[in-house]
């Protein structure tokens, strides 16, 4: 798990928090480190412990055992002083259905007590702009679709200026134009200073928008870093297309590189385009693809590419395309949590 410098200053830090329900440990040993001003991804499958951890950082739950601080400040000691700093989305917005969507956040912003009545007709009007729900501004939220009311629910979150914005799924139920705008949000909410932390399953949405995540599976964090750390913390491996596979592969072995043919990241694999053979994803006119690891060498250091095409020109093998790659980030997430994600939208 990758640590965070001591220097760097933290929005959301937690130390073993736990959470436990009866016999199940829902969250086991949570230790967080929230960069400020990061867009920080919360991954896991459905089921992992995210949103349990969410509802014990905003003081919505008790920890069984460990401690969190928000924005320097401990939780829940200091909540009082600090959740008016935060905007929060968790799990399904409710409001009331025989309000417009206008009307809804005046009455969630009239039960703040930290911010000004006299600027509130503005700011509600501000925060539906932001989501794109101005034209539905006076339409009765009983007629809100799913994702209409998932926008309200972030337009709430965003009804005065906050330091740190705690989004649950905040793009369920979208469509992809919706889905864009809200990444767009994300982008600007960072580029303004704030602190974003995205708790999703959808791998295409932390790529796009997070500079940090962390990787929930069955209660535990089981990676946390910026996105190029979690890749490079996977095994590299080497990419050969040849048609001349069978040799290849013989090759390979005696260099001690266990190689598969089309192997399960051959469709689609990030940075997977050979040279001058940009559609060389799976077997095609020019050969088959093989995958092999790549084992670090006895001084520390990695196998030399070089060497293995070497030996492979040596035995013969007409060697098309040749690449080095780390696994991508599907991989590295299916390899820890041993469970699949959502990865298109």
């Amino acid at each position: 798990m990758t640590a965070v410098g001591p220097a760097t200053e933290l929005s959301i830090e937690t130390s073993g928090l736990s959470k436990r329900f009866g016999q199940q440990l829902a969250v086991d040993g949570v230790d967080l480190a929230v960069p400020k001003g990061a867009v920080f991804g919360f991954l896991g499958p459905n089921g992992s412990g995210k949103t349990t951890t969410i509802r014990l950082l905003l003081g919505l739950a008790a920890a069984t055992s460990g401690s969190v601080r928000l924005l320097g400040q401990e939780m829940p000691r200091q909540l009082h002083g600090v959740l008016p700093r935060v905007g929060a989305l968790v799990e399904g917005p409710a409001f009331y259905p025989f309000l417009s969507g206008a009307a809804n956040l005046h009455r969630f912003d009239a039960a703040d007590q930290h911010v000004p009545a006299a600027t509130r007709k503005a700011r509600v009007q501000s925060a539906l702009e932001q989501v794109g729900l101005s034209h539905a501004a006076d339409k009765k939220v009983r007629a809100y679709s799913l994702g209409m009311k998932q926008r309200l629910g972030i337009a709430n979150a965003l009804l005065a200026p906050r330091e740190l914005l705690v989004l649950d799924e905040p793009t369920n139920g979208l469509d992809p134009q919706g889905t864009r705008e809200v990444r767009n949000l994300v982008r600007s909410l960072a580029a303004d200073g704030a602190t974003v932390f995205v708790s999703s399953h959808l791998l295409a949405e932390v790529e796009q928008i997070c500079t940090h995540a962390a990787i929930m599976s069955a209660g535990r964090l089981v990676a946390q870093g910026t996105l190029a750390e979690l890749r490079k913390a996977g095994q590299a491996r080497i990419r050969v297309l040849t048609p001349d596979a069978g040799t290849a592969t013989q090759v390979l072995a005696r260099l001690g590189l266990s190689a598969a043919v089309d192997g399960p990241a051959a469709a689609g694999a990030p940075g997977g385009a050979m040279a001058g053979n940009p559609n060389s994803g799976s077997a095609d006119s020019d050969g088959e693809v093989l995958y092999a690891p790549l084992p670090a060498a006895a001084g520390g250091e990695a196998v030399a590419p070089e060497a293995v095409v070497a030996a492979l020109v040596a035995a013969g093998v007409r060697v098309r395309g040749f690449a080095t790659e780390q696994v991508s980030l599907e991989e590295r997430f299916v390899a820890l949590t041993g469970e699949g994600f959502d990865i298109v939208q």
